[in-house]
């Protein structure tokens, strides 16, 4: 059930509904096709990208959060439950054809309500190599990259236990669904802001 729940909260496609609210039409049809904020930036709307940048990430916070609120006696195990569920939404939303945005947003919005000070230092990490890079997904691999070492340091949760597990395997998704990405920086293709595709 709570799998379930956190699912359906990810699934919401903040992206496509911001941009159709705002006249853009179906982001899905604009750019790389992706729902998620970096996509949206290339609309020219920056305040529609932070929006959806923003809603992504409460997404991921909310759904672990929930769950402390909720259930006073929750447990390790459910928020971990919760963040796997919430960002699995995010990836692959039911509306969509399970063709959703790649969890960068969401996934930090879980390291924020996982332990608050790997969320700030995987935000800086992500924020400040784009600003130097210009490039989304490089500031996405290193910020997932660190957050599996960091959440068992700055924790008291053993290395096995359920968040850092969680932690993770959320990389591994966000690494997976930036394959392409991947690829394009090794190759000196990957798009930077302001190039056009």
């Amino acid at each position: 059930m709570i799998i379930l729940i956190a699912y359906l909260i990810g699934s919401i496609p903040f992206g496509l509904i911001l941009t159709r609210l705002s006249g853009l039409g179906d982001i899905r049809h604009i750019g790389s096709g992706n729902i998620g904020a970096t996509n949206v930036l290339r609309t020219g709307k920056k305040g529609l990208a932070i929006a959806t940048m923003l809603l992504d990430a409460l997404k991921g916070f909310l759904a672990v959060i929930l769950i402390r609120v909720l259930c006073p006696t929750h447990t390790e195990l459910s928020m971990a439950l919760a963040a796997i569920g919430v960002v699995m939404g995010h990836c692959f939303p039911i509306w969509l054809k399970f063709r959703g945005g790649k969890g960068v947003a969401t996934g930090i919005g879980i390291f924020w309500a996982f332990c608050w000070p790997v969320g700030l230092i995987c935000t800086f990490v992500w924020a400040y190599t784009v600003k130097l890079s210009r490039i989304s997904s490089a500031g996405a691999f290193l910020a997932f990259l660190i957050a599996p070492f960091l959440m068992p340091a700055l924790t008291t949760h053993p290395v096995a236990s359920p968040i850092p597990v969680a932690t993770d395997m959320i990389a591994i998704l966000i690494w997976l669904r930036h394959y392409g990405n991947l690829v394009r920086l090794v190759q000196g293709k990957e798009n930077r802001f302001g190039q056009k595709n």
